[in-house]
């Protein structure tokens, strides 16, 4: 059934694609457990956990329902411009309690850009409050994504999401990202030619003037980049010779994709600022936060000091109620438990795809995972050509018919991503798994790859 894209525009999309005799726009109307359901009635494994998002599936709306009305019928909305409301306070100490050690304070916001955004600025007003003023540069990673604000797209480092928009509103270094695939270098070699890279770059920026350095635990763009071992904990090393501030945007490894509420744990570090969004709610409501240091957060709370960041719909009181429903549901029902428990499970499900010859390498952790498709099985790159022939022409329609919902991602580098919801069972892990062989093996056959491995044997 094709259903008009009618007068909404499509969000980094070509909305071009969906005009009337063009490609089927996918609509969804419902949802039940990782399931969703299309306008049509034709059901599909969400892997993606619509965008990360969904972190416990859709079969919790009457609960999140009911803590809504609760709270819309008491208080509709209040901000936290001098004020403050029940349902905001009581999910900060919430937080603070499930955040690493030292962190007391929370900032919310409405989204992961806005939660980027604010980071930047209570790091800049940390600085300014210390009287380093000419702290005022940061430093991100290759290909990472931060977010679309224009703060938060400065420390993004995809060039073609920011050329059009004039030059960055942060002066941002990038450097090396942790792929290990593309690397010559691996382990502990790796890791010490990615640190030696940063201390390098802070060292011609000039230490003095760099304000924080960002870094997702497990990096979403390029698809799934994992840290090589001792890497986090050379971040903080680093951060501290230098006075400079460091932040784990957990926009998408937070809140329990990763099998622990903050991905960083995992990795021996604790920065000054996490970002968070996404899965705060699970998505049955926007919102999003940044946790801070108590260190970090000290000099706002001196004498006649004001914090100059302010967001209208931040710790909305429905959104603060859905995310301690949400926080609630997470202890009741074990969903980090099933996270850890069904990790290894998927990875090796996931690891029999490298015998398709259009698997490369397979990377990921916790319920969130990669591939990176190669044109031979030398890991060959495809040009931009056969991405755009890949990516655009064959895979997202093949998906779909699969029943299949994922995320193909071209970074220079052709990747298959998916996070299922966090309560997935062995059955849908199964499930996804299967049908990403089945797309794999004709995304093969229509690149000519299968062919072409056979006869350099």
């Amino acid at each position: 059934m094709q259903v008009a894209q009618g007068s909404t525009l499509l969000h980094f999309s070509r909305n071009g694609a969906y005009q009337p005799g063009a490609a089927e726009l996918l609509v969804l109307e419902r949802g039940e457990g990782p399931y969703v359901f299309d306008t049509a009635g034709r059901r599909y494994v969400d892997a993606l956990s619509s965008l990360f998002c969904a972190q416990i599936g859709y079969s919790y709306g009457t609960e999140m329902a009911r803590a809504a009305r609760e709270q819309l019928e008491r208080l509709a909305f209040n901000n936290l411009w001098g004020t403050a409301h029940p349902r905001a306070l009581e999910l900060g100490e919430n937080l603070a309690d499930l955040a690493p050690e030292g962190f007391g304070k929370v900032f919310f916001t409405s989204g992961g850009s806005e939660s980027v955004e604010a980071a930047w600025k209570i790091a800049r007003q940390y600085h300014l409050a210390n009287g380093d003023q000419r702290r005022r540069k940061a430093i991100a990673r290759d290909i990472a994504y931060h977010g679309v604000t224009l703060g938060a797209l400065s420390l993004t480092g995809v060039e073609r999401f920011k050329e059009p928009f004039g030059p960055p509103a942060i002066e941002t270094r990038h450097v090396s990202n942790t792929n290990a695939f593309r690397s010559e270098l691996s382990g502990v070699g790796l890791t010490r030619a990615l640190l030696e890279e940063l201390e390098q770059a802070v060292l011609e920026e000039g230490p003095e003037t760099i304000a924080m350095i960002i870094a997702e635990p497990v990096q979403n763009a390029g698809g799934c980049l994992e840290p090589p071992p001792g890497y986090w904990a050379g971040l903080r090393e680093v951060a501290d010779r230098y006075g400079i501030l460091l932040v784990a945007d957990e926009v998408i490894t937070g809140c329990g994709r990763l099998g622990q509420w903050f991905g960083v744990t995992r990795f021996g570090a604790t920065p000054d600022l996490i970002t968070i969004a996404k899965g705060l709610t699970s998505a049955y409501a926007p919102m999003g936060a940044v946790l801070v240091a108590d260190r970090v957060a000290e000099p706002l709370y001196e004498d006649k000091r004001t914090l100059l960041h302010g967001i209208t719909f931040a710790g909305h009181p429905l959104s603060a109620a859905i995310a301690l429903k949400n926080i609630e549901i997470f202890a009741r029902d074990g969903v980090l438990e099933n996270v850890r428990a069904q990790e290894s499970g998927l990875a090796e499900r996931l690891e029999s795809l490298r015998e398709l010859p259009i698997v490369g390498d397979v990377r990921g952790a916790g319920f969130f995972w990669a591939v990176e498709l190669v044109k031979d099985e030398k890991g060959g790159r495809f040009d931009a050509d056969e991405r755009e022939r890949l990516l655009r022409e064959f895979m997202p329609a093949r998906l779909l018919e699969a029943r299949l919902i994922a995320r193909v991602d071209d970074r220079g580098d052709a990747v298959l991503q998916i996070a299922p919801p966090l309560i997935s069972t062995d059955a849908v892990l199964d499930e996804i798994v299967d049908a990403m062989r089945a797309v794999l093996e004709d995304a093969g056959r229509f690149m000519g790859v299968e062919s072409a491995v056979a006869a350099s044997r």
